[in-house]
């Protein structure tokens, strides 16, 4: 059940990539708020990939998509226990 809902990451994230460059607005020289259009389309799809990341990240996909235990699991790996690769 877990790999099937994992694997509904990797369309989200090609539509993200393929959007991330702003296909409707080429060749349209609108300034908003002085600024470019596309500049505002970039701004607000960085904040849509900013947000589905960390929906990626809580969901425990990233955890079980590098082969690390989840956060509170038991048995975890000595980085993860430790904190990451501080020393």
């Amino acid at each position: 059940m877990r790999v099937r809902r994992d694997l509904v990451w990797i369309p989200v994230f090609a539509v993200l990539v393929a959007f991330s460059v702003p296909w409707p607005l080429w060749g349209v020289d609108r300034v908003v708020a002085g600024l470019p259009a596309w500049i505002w389309w970039h701004v607000g799809w960085l904040g849509l990939c900013s947000i589905a990341f960390r929906s990626f990240v809580r969901s425990g996909a990233w955890e079980r998509g590098m082969g690390l235990d989840a956060p509170g699991g038991t048995g975890g790996t000595e980085a993860s226990t430790r904190g990451g690769d501080r020393r």
